[in-house]
């Protein structure tokens, strides 16, 4: 399993990360779309919803692929001056760009289909098979690898992301759905770390499988690799592992919802705590109804919140982890150094988001912005599945990484089903309204 190279700034200026380090590019150019749509900047949304296959015409109309077009120029063009400015080939780029860029429509198309969606289906598990059929069976050319970017396209969609993650939202349930989110964190977080320990996985790999399980995933495994600086094949595993055990989570947990009549209300709390991705969260909550859905999502936007807190709390206990011999004193310089940028990018979003933007400019750019955001993350993984060997799954630390994330995703089933009971369903709370 490999990952695109980043080449380090060889610059001693202190200014020189600012324009040449991943994170501060991801956050540069997150901002600057940010600022062109707040100014103003539209196009036509491209559409990939389909029912039966006669729907198909409608999506390669004229104006709708000119709108699929003008989409992926836009990412093309963001993406290629970050490529250059981190060390990479404009011109490589802009050659394997498009085949990339097919690949993610090819996966919107498939998670577009109406059935598919209804049944939790959504497109980062599409984008994540085409990747994976690719490498599996046909095998990835080194021209392609150059816009193999997935930390990258991941970074750019979370500072995007934070846009959506208001606090008046988030206070909608009260403080309810943050006391399960941190409920669920700590106490995940810690039995996956020490699982993972005892099955004799380093300390590197173990914090981010723990992040990856207890928080919201991919994006919470990066964060943490960024905030231990760890090794991105580890991470790279981590993100496919997700992936795979997502895809049966999101349509087996509504039916179970379903088969063992748990109250709509703490359903919800219960997806939105235990599955990965927004998406996968609305998706899910809706098989079930509009009340598990409301009630996941202020559950999902609250662990969210957390990715910050937990990339601030994991720099610094790696930091004063390293202080040994031949590792940097602990300071407030270092652990500014490890901090991931990005997840302050996604921060000063909500915060922009939540106090500044005018509700009616919130109104008129969201269906913009989230278009974007699914585009550079459905870029982000496909990345993943190209860079995804089944048989690195397998062979990794002889599996033991694998079967740790595995126990720890059941413990998270169970402990945040038991959380959603006691915190949603009207044992130690007053039970809100959702709906």
């Amino acid at each position: 399993m490999e990952n695109s190279t980043v080449k380090k700034p060889s610059s001693t200026r202190p200014w020189a990360s600012l324009v040449r380090h991943e994170d501060w590019l991801a956050v540069w150019t997150a901002a600057i779309f940010i600022l062109l749509v707040l100014a103003g900047f539209r196009i036509t949304l491209p559409i990939f919803g389909w029912n039966v296959p006669s729907d198909l015409r409608s999506i390669f109309i004229a104006d709708n692929f000119i709108a699929i077009l003008f989409s992926g120029f836009t990412v093309a063009i963001f993406t290629s001056l970050a490529a250059r400015l981190m060390g990479g080939s404009v011109v490589r780029f802009f050659v394997g760009f498009p085949v990339l860029y097919i690949l993610a429509c090819v996966a919107l198309l498939l998670a577009g289909n109406a059935t598919v969606s209804n049944w939790g289906f959504e497109y980062v598990i599409f984008a994540f098979l085409v990747g994976l059929i690719i490498s599996n069976c046909v095998g990835v050319p080194d021209w392609l690898m150059e816009v193999v970017r997935t930390e990258f396209y991941i970074k750019v969609g979370l500072v995007i992301l934070g846009t959506n993650i208001l606090f008046g939202n988030i206070m909608q349930g009260g403080f309810l759905g943050l006391i399960q989110a941190l409920l669920v964190v700590t106490v995940v977080w810690s039995l996956c770390f020490r699982l993972a320990k005892r099955l004799n996985v380093d300390d590197e790999f173990a914090a981010i499988l723990a992040s990856a399980v207890s928080i919201c995933g991919v994006s919470a495994a990066i964060a943490a690799c960024g905030a231990i600086q760890g090794d991105r094949k580890k991470l790279s595993y981590v993100t496919s592992l997700v992936l795979i055990v997502a895809a049966p989570m999101m349509v087996v947990m509504p039916h179970l919802v379903s088969v063992f009549s748990i109250p709509d209300v703490v359903g919800g709390a219960w997806l939105g705590g235990t599955l990965d991705t927004s998406a996968s969260v609305v998706a899910s909550g809706e098989m079930i109804s509009e009340v598990a859905r409301d009630a996941a999502v202020v559950v999902k936007l609250s662990q969210n919140v957390l990715i910050g807190v937990a990339a601030f709390m994991l720099t610094i206990w790696w930091t004063v982890k390293d202080k040994g011999a031949g590792h940097p004193r602990p300071s407030a310089k270092v652990i500014w150094e490890r901090f991931p940028k990005f997840v302050l990018g996604f921060i000063v979003a909500s915060f922009v988001f939540s106090f500044v933007v005018s509700e009616v400019q919130i109104a008129e750019t969201k269906a913009l912005l989230t278009n974007f955001r699914t585009i550079w993350f459905t870029l982000a993984f496909v990345s993943i599945g190209l860079e995804t060997r089944f048989t690195d799954l397998l062979t990794v630390q002889g599996g033991r990484p694998a079967l740790a994330f595995l126990g720890g995703q059941i413990f998270n089933i169970f402990w945040t089903l038991l959380l959603a009971y006691l915190i949603f369903g009207g044992v130690f709370f007053q039970q809100p309204a959702f709906g």
